[in-house]
């Protein structure tokens, strides 16, 4: 109930600053946004605030949205709620969506148009303060990067732990659209690219993880009652305790992906948040620079959770005992002659994960592995969209 309550405040917030805009600006076209911004004599008949205020609104909906804090309360209740395979959609496509209308609309409202006077005394010297509604993402950046970092070290529940890694790397996206220059846009784009795969590789990792604990049992009362198992097998970290003992190359796909999160070099994480602290850090932004520094390194403590559980444990689970003494045999025969040609004999050891989900692990996971072998292609992509959208 929280969680729909919360959805649908977001979506008044939306509403509201689309009808504070519009009433302040007679315009919800970006175009016309961009010509109000740029009109030279603006303070002499409007107050440009008044329509700040109505983008500020605006953005905190989205925000909303995106899970950036601190509107991020319903994010980990949503995430452990639901199916795996949703949670993969509602991590990814929904997110980048919302990333991308925010990022066309710092590119138009940007500008004149957040300058606001202080008191009538600095009125006489000239002297502005400055004062946007990027501030409020930059905010927001803040603390997703805190509470992403802190409240994600208590978790044990697999994806509660994933919501707040999320809200951490928004954290880092949010930085990048707030210092709003040609090297963090480019920063803001390769970081968007790198978290999507990763995301997707590490919830398609989860996904196949569950289906190979259908051949297993466990001892653990607490894993065999756990509800909805059939929509999210894998739901608590210490699950996959001992898996490297189980599946070897299942588990190194899954470490990869983390050690990217982690932000470990050379792989593809690493010049992701290397480039947004280093647009931050250009820009003079170097306290939220030495923060996310530091809540990188914070983060690594329940990613290396994970990986402790994975590879320092013997597994929990052991093989059906049905399975054990379960073997099928069958005859291959030559249909045009009706004669036995071979035998077959089928058991648990014959059911593998199917071909397309391996597929896409082992592309994923070696993009991010690989990733400093073939940046130049990767890169040339961030920067000729950038450069489209500024030019235009």
């Amino acid at each position: 109930m929280v969680n729909l309550i919360a959805l649908g405040l977001s979506s008044c917030f939306i509403l509201l600053g689309s009808a504070l805009l519009y009433a302040n600006s007679g315009t919800t076209n970006f175009d016309g946004l961009y010509i109000i911004k740029n009109i030279n004599d603006l303070d002499s008949w409007y107050k440009p605030y008044y329509i700040n205020f109505s983008l500020l609104v605006f953005s905190i909906g989205f925000l909303f949205k995106i899970s950036a804090a601190p509107f991020h309360f319903w994010s980990p209740d949503v995430y452990d709620a639901i199916p795996t395979i949703v949670t993969t959609f509602v991590a990814i496509i929904a997110k980048i969506s919302i990333l991308i209308f925010l990022l066309d609309l710092i590119s138009y409202t940007a500008g004149g148009i957040v300058d606001i006077q202080q008191d009538e005394v600095l009125e006489q010297d000239n002297n502005r303060q400055i004062f946007s509604w990027i501030i409020a993402l930059l905010l927001s950046s803040l603390f997703s990067l805190i509470i992403g970092t802190v409240l994600g070290i208590t978790q044990f529940r697999i994806k509660r732990l994933l919501a707040y890694s999320t809200i951490s790397h928004i954290g880092f996206i949010l930085l990048a659209l707030s210092v709003n220059t040609i090297e963090s846009i480019q920063a803001f784009i390769f970081y968007l690219m790198q978290y999507s795969i990763s995301n997707l590789n590490i919830f398609i990792i989860l996904l196949a993880i569950g289906y190979s604990f259908y051949c297993y049992i466990s001892n653990n009362k607490e894993h065999e009652e756990l509800l909805d198992k059939n929509n999210s097998p894998v739901q608590l970290v210490n699950q996959l305790r001992g898996y490297f003992y189980i599946n070897p190359m299942l588990s190194l796909a899954l470490v990869i992906t983390i050690f990217s999160f982690i932000g470990v070099p050379p792989l593809v994480g690493f010049f992701a948040k290397q480039m947004v602290l280093s647009a931050a850090l250009d820009n003079g932004y170097i306290f939220i620079t030495l923060l996310a520094i530091l809540t990188s390194v914070i983060g690594g403590v329940y990613y290396l959770n994970i990986i402790k559980e994975v590879f320092f444990y013997l597994p929990e689970h052991i093989i059906n005992p049905i399975l054990n003494n379960f073997n099928l045999k069958g005859s291959v025969l030559d249909l045009r002659s009706n004669q036995k040609i071979g035998s077959l004999t089928f058991n648990y050891k014959n059911i593998v994960i199917n071909s397309p989900i391996t597929v896409i692990i082992s592309i994923i996971t070696l993009i991010v592995l690989l990733f400093i072998f073939i940046n130049r292609e990767w890169l040339n992509m961030g920067t000729i969209l950038v450069h489209n959208l500024y030019e235009t």
